[in-house]
């Protein structure tokens, strides 16, 4: 059997916008450091997400010694300062999102000015810091576990042969940049990670928590940020990822039960 390793590591630093793809990261309680912690809401503080707005993918974002930069095409490029002062900056505030509250800190009026001229409504960044404990999905993880603006858990991983097995049944292949992993498995068969609940990567042991039902997400272009028109990819995973319970599955929810480092080709050792 092929060794199984670590093909690719992503990191998303805002909710929703496109990813960083990283030669190695640090693995904390929230997931990859960095990963989801900014985060656009309406004025009353509730979640955004490209569901309702599919042009926050094309939003490119970085974390740099100077703060966050912005970039999206026809929009010019703006940067984060986090001790910039504006509205609220400093002070946490109430933020919504589907499975509770937590909280945000006002990222100043430039952010708020550029994507709501990108969205074309009135929106905030909100950034998550690190007194903000918001915790995972309490159905399944355990007390104390922590989980960053990302929907329910800290890590996803995929399988590329399961995205293989899906383009194999598409009439145009699609991009694993639909399904937004943090982390890419090589040597492994198509959805061996259904089934993975204890692994190690690098010098993290993981808990699996779940397999990840899929929303609409995946169904939003990457480079062009609109809706495919014909429900694709998910229309064809349905097809043969659907089960009995409902809902349409692909890749495995991660906890992390160590914290350190995880590299590109690290080896992925399943341990249960």
């Amino acid at each position: 059997m092929p060794t199984r390793r670590l093909a690719s590591i992503t990191l998303y630093p805002v909710k929703s916008a496109a990813g960083v793809d990283l030669d190695a990261s640090r693995i904390e309680a929230r997931g990859l450091v960095g990963d989801r912690r900014w985060m656009v809401v309406d004025p009353e503080g509730k979640c955004l997400t490209g569901r309702e707005h599919p042009r926050l993918v094309l939003v490119r974002a970085r974390i740099g010694d100077g703060g966050l930069r912005l970039e999206a095409p026809g929009h010019p490029p703006v940067t984060v300062v986090r001790d910039e002062a504006g509205p609220d900056r400093g002070e946490p505030h109430p933020v919504t999102m589907w499975n509770g509250d937590c909280r945000g800190v006002d990222a100043g009026d430039g952010a708020a000015d550029w994507f709501s001229a990108l969205l074309e409504t009135p929106v905030r960044l909100v950034e998550m810091t690190d007194d903000c404990l918001r915790p995972a999905d309490p159905d399944v993880a355990r007390p104390g576990d922590l989980v960053s603006f990302a929907d329910c858990f800290p890590v996803l991983l995929i399988g590329r042969a399961s995205l293989d097995e899906l383009n194999a049944r598409l009439e145009e292949p699609t991009s694993m940049r639909r399904f937004r992993p943090n982390l890419v498995v090589e040597g492994a068969p198509p959805f061996a990670e259904d089934h993975w609940w204890r692994l190690r990567i690098g010098e993290v042991e993981f808990e699996g928590a779940e397999n990840c039902e899929r929303c609409t997400f995946p169904t939003i272009d990457p480079d062009t940020g609109t809706k495919d028109a014909r429900r694709e990819p998910m229309r064809t995973l349905a097809t043969f990822r659907r089960r009995p319970e409902g809902g349409v599955f692909l890749g495995q929810n991660l906890i992390p039960r160590t914290f350190g480092a995880v590299r590109v080709g690290d080896e992925v050792e399943i341990l249960s």
